[in-house]
């Protein structure tokens, strides 16, 4: 397993959208707009990725000042590769990139209790402005 941080930009966007779809964060994602994901994967300033044998299985993209706060927006591991320690080891190297900040996450409703399994506090007071 190669867990390393990587420019969005560079990554291959079929690459992405197949570990989102296999992780079912893609069910609550843009997919189907290729191009909106692509800008979401380009303009995140911290993406973390986990490879196998080359082949993208899991990604963290957060966006960061390095210094306070670290949103981490999507967290997907493929679900062949799920329950194996890589969504905790993309925590793990996020928190390393930026290890003064605190990291804020939304979770999907299905997640919510693997987050006080690693070490999380929920929050009750985040607010959603939508477009």
């Amino acid at each position: 397993m190669d867990i390393k941080r990587e420019e969005g930009a560079a990554l291959d966007l079929a690459e992405v959208l197949e570990v989102y779809r296999s992780s079912g964060l893609g069910e609550r994602r843009p997919v189907a707009d290729t191009e909106r994901m692509a800008d979401m994967v380009r303009n995140a300033n911290l993406v973390v990725t986990c490879r196998i044998d080359g082949a993208l299985v899991g990604i963290a993209r957060s966006v960061s000042d390095f210094s306070y706060v670290t949103y981490l927006s999507d967290i997907a591991v493929s679900a062949a590769h799920q329950r194996s320690g890589i969504g905790r080891a993309l925590i793990e190297a996020t928190r390393e990139e930026a290890p003064t900040a605190k990291i804020v996450l939304l979770s999907a409703p299905a997640a919510t209790g693997y987050y006080p399994h690693i070490g999380f506090t929920r929050h009750d007071s985040a607010w959603l402005l939508n477009p």
